[in-house]
């Protein structure tokens, strides 16, 4: 508001200066009272399209810091909402290996004991005098043994991308 007080002022002394002229002349005459009051419409319209001008100048200034603050707070919701999906994702990345490996411990239990248990039958089918039933139920125990040891290990290589596996393509045969 300061900025329109001096514009206020000027137009304030210079009406009160137009009045003092017309009164101390002393003079009766309509005409130049006519001149002096238009003299001062004048004067009073070109004050306020100056005043408008600096409302507009300042309107466009505080608009503008307006939206800078807004762009800032803006980037700064979307830092802040990157971060927390960044903090989402790890923990449920996190959270979904634990469970992972958690499974990988209980199928590896449960397919050691039954490999052992196979053992343990074919160990008993030996010692009772049923030697080849005991020793098929070995060898095929072993087998399966051998197979599951190589598979988890080809799954741990190609994880680690040590194992690249070339696929050939299948040609197709025409009718």
């Amino acid at each position: 508001m300061l900025k329109f007080f001096g514009g206020v002022l000027v137009v304030q002394i210079v009406t009160i200066g137009l009045l003092f002229a017309v009164t101390r002349t002393g003079i009766e005459d309509t005409q130049l009272r006519l001149t002096i009051g238009l003299l001062e419409i004048l004067f009073s319209v070109l004050a306020g399209f100056w005043f408008l001008s600096m409302a507009k100048h300042r309107h466009r200034e505080e608009l503008d810091s307006v939206k800078e603050q807004h762009a800032r707070e803006r980037e700064e919701l979307r830092v802040h909402a990157e971060r927390q999906k960044a903090r989402v994702v790890n923990k449920s990345q996190k959270q979904l290996l634990k469970e992972t490996k958690r499974a990988h411990a209980a199928a590896n239990f449960k397919v050691t004991m039954t490999f052992a248990g196979a053992l343990a039958f074919g160990a008993i089918m030996l010692y009772s005098q049923f030697v080849t039933f005991g020793l098929l139920v070995l060898t095929t125990a072993g087998g399966g043994l051998a197979g599951y040891l190589a598979k988890g290990k080809m799954m741990e290589r190609s994880k680690r991308g040590k194992l690249s596996i070339k696929h050939r393509e299948i040609p197709k045969l025409d009718k």
